[in-house]
């Protein structure tokens, strides 16, 4: 006889193999398009950072909307940040104490001057529901195109999943041209299997903000 007894999700431990590395940071205004450099100026304090598998930087997005107000959109718009903003990046567990280096470090983001204060490590979400602003999609596939090529990604990790949605279009701009990207959700994971794709991401460019998952409320 073969009996499996269900997965009890509740008893269920999030790894802390990769973690979050959240900084305080005074910083009064960003460009909306920030993330190439932003990912050069830590570059620099931390040379190590864009080859580390398993690294990524958030970019920071601020709030979509509240009090009436609209995140602004254009690539050169100003994004204006409070105090509760925090500079977030995606590490291994063992990097979290070079990655604290950054603690008292002055950053010029395209002219506007970050400074980085203390940091705290937290754990990835435990969620059944993940989301990623910018995954990269190559700019000549459809939506169907590219959300093929992500359902095969998925699976390529051995992932369960049963929903999949994808969303808005951006572009993040370098040196060598624009980045195209896309939204994507994918849902009705189980906990363990929405982690691991926190930890793996999915995709080109994490030290850019791409192919990072966060939690994201059901749907």
């Amino acid at each position: 006889m073969y009996w499996e007894e269900e997965t009890n999700e509740e008893q269920y431990v999030v790894p802390d193999d990769v973690v979050d590395l959240l900084f305080k940071i005074n910083c009064p205004t960003l460009p909306v398009d920030h993330a190439w450099d932003l990912s050069r100026a830590i570059n620099e304090q931390l040379p190590w950072f864009s080859q580390q598998a398993g690294a990524g930087l958030h970019i920071i997005h601020g709030a979509d909307s509240g009090n009436g107000w609209e995140r602004p959109q254009g690539s050169e718009d100003l994004l204006h940040l409070s105090r509760r903003t925090r500079l977030t990046l995606r590490i291994p567990k063992h990097r979290i104490e070079e990655a604290s280096t950054l603690s008292g470090k002055t950053l010029l983001i395209s002219g506007h001057s970050m400074q980085i204060e203390e940091a705290k490590h937290r754990k990835l979400g435990m969620t059944s529901v993940v989301y990623s602003r910018y995954v990269v999609s190559s700019p000549e596939w459809s939506e169907d195109e590219f959300m093929s090529w992500a359902v095969a990604e998925l699976k390529k990790q051995r992932l369960r999943f049963k929903k999949v949605l994808s969303g808005k279009t951006a572009e993040i701009a370098t040196p060598d041209g624009p980045i195209s990207t896309r939204t994507l959700m994918v849902a009705n994971m189980p906990i363990e299997d929405a982690v691991a794709l926190q930890e793996q991401g999915i995709g080109a460019h994490r030290t850019l903000g791409c192919g990072l998952f966060i939690p994201q409320k059901d749907f």
